[in-house]
C-alpha cells in the first residue's frame, strides 16, 4: 500500500468516527433491559428470565455443570426483532469475555448483526463498515455493587429505507457475554420493538458447533441461518466442549413447549464409552418423550473431523441407540453426517466449520425440519412462504397474525374464511368494514372466523399456514378465496401452481375439513383473465379432492364486465356484492 491509499485509509476512518460522534447527538436510544415487555428472541424462560441477555434461567447455577452455567451467559443465538423508519440506526453494547479467539474473529465472537425484512417478505443483510471495539474500560460501581470490566463494542448502519417502517432482526454476539445494550434510531424517528414470537420453538442442544464456532459472525452460525430461512425460532442452547447429554440439562429443556427437541451432541461424547453414548442416549429421549409424548425428538450425527470423517466411533452408538428407542414411539428422527455433506474445505481448524460448513449444516437442518414440520418449499414464488407489510397504512400485519393466534387460543373456530382483503373488509374487522350487515347475517351466524389480510399474495398466506393459524383446533368447513393480488406479478400457471400446493398445506393440517376454494373475484379490467385463470384453477384441483365456487357469474354483467354497483373501486365489493357473494356461498 503506498503513501496516498494509506492516508486515503486514515481519513476515511477519522471521518467515520467523526460522523459517529456528531450523529450520536441526535439520537433516541431504546435499553431492551429497561422495558417489561419480553422481546429478546430465540430463547426459552421469557417470563422468567424476563430480557436477561443470557440462555438459561439463573436458578440453574450449581445445577448444571458449572462450565455449562458459564457459557449460557453467553448470548448465541439471542436476537431483538424491531420496527423502525430512521435512516440509520446505531447499535452500542459491552461485553465482558475476551474479544476473539485464535481460531474466530471478533466478528464472530463478540460482534453483532442486522438483517431487515422489507414490505414484500424479502430478507436483506446490513453490511457497515464502520464498527469498533473500544478499549477495556474499569469496572463502575453501581447500586454499591462494582460492574465488570469489559469492551465497548459500537456499530452504525446508514443508508436505511426511511420511507416505510422496515422489519429489523439484531442478532448477539456467539461466544461473549453481554451485560448492556442500546439501540438508537435518530430523533422523531419511529422505533416499535417486536413482542417475543409466539410460535412453539425449535430446541437445538450441542456443542461448540451448535453455539457457533467458527461463523465469522453472528447471522453465519448454522440455527441463525435455519431460523431466518423458516422464519421461525430457533433456540441455541450449544455449549463449547459440554453438550453432553447430561440429565440435569435434559431436564431443563423439557420445561420448553417445543416444536422439535434437537440433539446434537455428538461431537462432545467421544470421551465415553459406546455403551454409555448409547444409554446417554436413550435417557434423553425417554426423558423428553415423558414431558412431551407428541413433539418430534431429533437426533443428529457429529459430522466428523477433517483427519477423521464421520466421527464413526459417536455416530454408531447414537445409531445404535436410536436402532432401540425409535421402536418403543412414533416422533423419532435421524440426521447422519452424510445427509449434512460438510465440504472438505468447510471447516477451520479440522473440527469446526467456517461459514461454508455452517451453510451446509444448515442446509441438512433445515430440509429436516421442513420435512417434519410438514413445511415443504417449492421452487417458484408462489409455493415460498414470506410474511408482507403492504398495507401498513390501515393494519399491521404481524399484529393481525398474533392478534389470530390469540383468538384461536380463546375459542376454536368451527368454520374459517382465509383470504386478502377482501376477506378481511368483508366484517368482523374493527378498523373497517365494507359489508358488515351480510357478514353478520350470513357468515357470522355460521361461525366463520375471518382470517383475511389486506394485500396478501398466495405464498403471504401459505406462510400464515405453516406458522399456526390452523393448528390447534379442528374445523368443519375452510373456505380460501386468494390470488386477485398474484395477478399484478406472477403468470397464471405459476398461480395455479401455487394454490394447489397452499390447499395442499391446508389439508395437512386439516385433514377433516371440507375445503373448499372461491374463485377469484371478477376485477375490472381483468374479467377475462380471471375468468380463464378460475376455470385452471378448477381443472386443477377439483381432481385431487377440493371443492371449487365461482362466484363470478353473480358479480358480472352478460358482457362479462363487472356490475359497477357491486364494487367499491372495481375490486373490492360492496354490501350489495358481498350480499350475492353469500348467496352463491350459502345456497
Amino acid at each position: 500500500m503506498n503513501f496516498r491509499s494509506t492516508l486515503l485509509s486514515m481519513l476515511t476512518g477519522i471521518l467515520s468516527l467523526c460522523s459517529f460522534s456528531l450523529s450520536a447527538q441526535d439520537i433516541q436510544w431504546f435499553n431492551p433491559q429497561k422495558t417489561d415487555q419480553p422481546c429478546i428472541q430465540q430463547r426459552g424462560w421469557a417470563k422468567e428470565m424476563k430480557n436477561a441477555y443470557a440462555r438459561v434461567p439463573e436458578r440453574m447455577e450449581g445445577v448444571i455443570r458449572k462450565e455449562v452455567y458459564s457459557l449460557s451467559r453467553n448470548s448465541a443465538g439471542l436476537s431483538i426483532h424491531f420496527f423502525t423508519n430512521s435512516p440509520t440506526i446505531h447499535i452500542r453494547y459491552k461485553v465482558v469475555g475476551g474479544i476473539s479467539m485464535p481460531h474466530m474473529p471478533a466478528t464472530g465472537v463478540s460482534g453483532i448483526d442486522l438483517y431487515n425484512i422489507d414490505k414484500q417478505g424479502q430478507w436483506e443483510y446490513r453490511y457497515t463498515s464502520t464498527y469498533q471495539f473500544g478499549k477495556w474500560v474499569e469496572g463502575k460501581v453501581a447500586d454499591g455493587v462494582k460492574q465488570p470490566s469489559g469492551t465497548q463494542c459500537e456499530y452504525v448502519f446508514r443508508g436505511l429505507d426511511q420511507s416505510n417502517e422496515s422489519e429489523y432482526r439484531l442478532y448477539f454476539p456467539l461466544y461473549n457475554v453481554v451485560s448492556e445494550m442500546e439501540i438508537g434510531v435518530e430523533q422523531g424517528s419511529i422505533f416499535k420493538v417486536a413482542p417475543v414470537r409466539k410460535e412453539k420453538p425449535i430446541v437445538v442442544y450441542g456443542t461448540s458447533v451448535t453455539q457457533g464456532a467458527c461463523a465469522s459472525r453472528p447471522g453465519n452460525a448454522w440455527t441463525n441461518m435455519v431460523s431466518r430461512r423458516m422464519d421461525w425460532p430457533v433456540i441455541n442452547l450449544g455449549f463449547s466442549g459440554f453438550g453432553r447429554l447430561d440429565p440435569e440439562f435434559i431436564d431443563l429443556i423439557s420445561e420448553i413447549d417445543a416444536a422439535i427437541f434437537v440433539l446434537d451432541c455428538n461431537g462432545n461424547l467421544n470421551l465415553n464409552s459406546c455403551e454409555k453414548n448409547v444409554e446417554l442416549v436413550k435417557d434423553a429421549v425417554r426423558k423428553l418423550r415423558a414431558a412431551h409424548p407428541d413433539t418430534p425428538i431429533l437426533i443428529s450425527d457429529f459430522p466428523g473431523y477433517a483427519f477423521q470423517r464421520h466421527g464413526h466411533g459417536v455416530n454408531s452408538a447414537t445409531r445404535a441407540a436410536y436402532d432401540e428407542i425409535h421402536l418403543e414411539g412414533d416422533r423419532l428422527y435421524y440426521l447422519s453426517c452424510e445427509e449434512q455433506a460438510e465440504p472438505l474445505d468447510g471447516k477451520v481448524d479440522g473440527i469446526h466449520p467456517n461459514d461454508l460448513g455452517m451453510n451446509a449444516i444448515a442446509n441438512a437442518f433445515e430440509a429436516k425440519f421442513r420435512e417434519i414440520l410438514h413445511q415443504p418449499v417449492g421452487a417458484i414464488s408462489t409455493q415460498i412462504p414470506v410474511t408482507q407489510r403492504r398495507d401498513i397504512l390501515f393494519y399491521g400485519w404481524m399484529e393481525r397474525h398474533n392478534s389470530i393466534l390469540e383468538g384461536i387460543q380463546a375459542a376454536a373456530p368451527r368454520n374459517v374464511i382465509l383470504g386478502d382483503s377482501i376477506t378481511q373488509y368483508w366484517g368482523g374487522f374493527e378498523s373497517r368494514s365494507n359489508g358488515p350487515e351480510t357478514w353478520r347475517k350470513y357468515m357470522e351466524s355460521a361461525a366463520y372466523r375471518n382470517m383475511g389480510y389486506g394485500w396478501d399474495y398466495v405464498e403471504n398466506l401459505l406462510w400464515r399456514v405453516y406458522h399456526g393459524e390452523l393448528d390447534g383446533f379442528q374445523a368443519e368447513n375452510i373456505l380460501v378465496n386468494i390470488g386477485t393480488n398474484n395477478l399484478g406479478k406472477d403468470n397464471d400457471e405459476d398461480i395455479v401452481k401455487g394454490i394447489h400446493f397452499l390447499l395442499d398445506e391446508i389439508r395437512c393440517r386439516q385433514p377433516q375439513a371440507s375445503i373448499k376454494f372461491v374463485g377469484i373475484f371478477p376485477r375490472r379490467g381483468r374479467e377475462e383473465r380471471v375468468t380463464a385463470l378460475n376455470r385452471a384453477i378448477q381443472e386443477e384441483i377439483e381432481p385431487a379432492g377440493y371443492g371449487f365456487l365461482d362466484c363470478g357469474d353473480c358479480l358480472v354483467q352478460k358482457n362479462g364486465k363487472i356490475v359497477e354497483g357491486y364494487f367499491i373501486d372495481g375490486l373490492h365489493p360492496n354490501e350489495k356484492g358481498y350480499r350475492r357473494i353469500a348467496h352463491k356461498i350459502f345456497k
